[in-house]
């Protein structure tokens, strides 16, 4: 049975390995994401220089906890590298994020670096995105327009809940998890999602990530463009 914890875990160790003295570092969300803050944290503790720009709340309240100085996202122009987790990812790099609702900032944060290094565990590679749902934020007033568009792609949209109500996310919008079964063309989804009037992001994220890390056993792979 595959240890997945320890799988992110060596692909956090690996992926730390770029970071360097005086570099502006993303700081992404979810559990292979928190693996890599508590690894930056030990190297900031062991003296390495760097700034944390968080892409949560969650995530700013952790790296505090380590000592890991921070930055806002209107202190910087660019980032020079960022790690995250994604929930899937294909050989060339495209990558489907958001299951821990945070996509619209780690978007931001992502767009914004100069290298965005994605670590996950052996089961998040895939040939063709889909069975991990598209998460889509939208303003709440769109929420039956957005449903009504995404059907019409030929999709089942559902409103993404929380203890039984709809999840907010951190800037008051709520979440769709559309279904298009496994996506044949990422980057046309991707161009005709944003097009809909009441989306504010979607988690497709095409041709962003530099590398991915993925953990396999006891080693790592690392897929490059």
């Amino acid at each position: 049975m595959k240890d997945l914890k320890s799988e992110k875990a060596l692909a956090a160790k690996e992926a730390v390995k770029y970071l360097s003295n005086g570099q502006i570092v993303g700081l992404g969300s979810g559990s292979s994401a928190y693996i890599a803050i508590a690894e930056i944290g030990e190297l900031v503790k062991n003296g390495l220089d760097i700034q944390g720009v968080p892409t949560s709340e969650k995530t700013r309240a952790l790296a505090e906890s380590l000592n890991i100085p921070l930055l806002s996202i209107e202190e910087v122009g660019s980032i020079d590298i960022t790690i995250d987790g994604a929930d899937e990812f294909t050989p060339d790099l495209q990558l489907i994020k958001g299951g821990g609702s945070f996509l619209l900032k780690e978007k931001v944060v992502a767009s914004l670096s100069k290298a965005e290094i994605i670590i996950t565990d052996s089961t998040k590679k895939v040939e063709l995105l889909g069975k991990f749902t598209v998460p889509i934020e939208v303003i709440p007033y769109a929420q039956n327009y957005v449903l009504a568009q995404i059907g019409k792609l030929n999709g089942l949209g559902k409103i993404r809940l929380a203890d039984g109500k709809p999840l907010v996310t951190e800037q008051g919008n709520l979440l769709i998890d559309g279904d298009f079964g496994l996506i044949q063309d990422p980057a046309l989804l991707a161009d005709q999602l944003i097009r809909i009037v009441g989306v504010v992001e979607h988690g497709l994220f095409i041709n962003i990530a530099k590398k991915v890390i993925m953990g396999v056993g006891d080693t790592t792979i690392t897929f490059e463009k």
